[in-house]
C-alpha cells in the first residue's frame, strides 16, 4: 500500500506543480497586458493633449465627426499629427482646411474604383 500512496502523492504533487506554473504564467501575462493598457492610455492622453495645442477647435469637431464615422481614420490622422508635432514640421495652429486636405488625401489613397455592370 505505501506503493501506492507514494505514487499517488508524487501525481498530486506534479499536478500541483504544474496547475502553480499555469497560474504563474496567466498571472504573468496579465501584468503584461496592464501594462501595455496603461502604455496605451498614457499615450492616448499624450495625444488628446497634443490635439488641443495643434488643431483649431473647428479642426477638433471635424476630426471628432470623423472618428465617429472612421475611428481608424481618426485614429491614423492624430498619429500623423502627433509626430509631425513632435518632430516640428508642422505649422500651428493647423485650421479646418489643412485638416480637410490632410483626411482627403488619406481617403484618396484608401478609396476604391466602383463599377457597375449591366447584365
Amino acid at each position: 500500500m505505501s506503493v501506492n500512496d507514494d505514487e499517488l502523492a508524487q501525481i498530486r504533487a506534479s499536478r500541483l506543480a504544474e496547475i502553480q506554473n499555469k497560474i504563474d504564467a496567466q498571472a504573468d501575462q496579465q501584468v503584461h497586458a496592464e501594462t501595455e493598457q496603461a502604455v496605451a492610455e498614457q499615450e492616448a492622453l499624450m495625444i488628446a493633449a497634443a490635439m488641443q495645442t495643434i488643431l483649431t477647435p473647428e479642426a477638433r469637431d471635424r476630426l471628432a465627426r470623423v472618428e465617429l464615422g472612421r475611428p481608424e481614420l481618426a485614429s491614423t490622422v492624430k498619429q500623423h499629427l502627433f509626430t509631425l508635432y513632435q518632430a516640428n514640421k508642422l505649422r500651428i495652429p493647423v485650421d479646418d482646411e489643412m485638416l480637410k486636405r490632410i483626411l482627403q488625401g488619406l481617403t484618396d489613397s484608401t478609396r476604391r474604383e466602383t463599377t457597375i455592370r449591366r447584365i
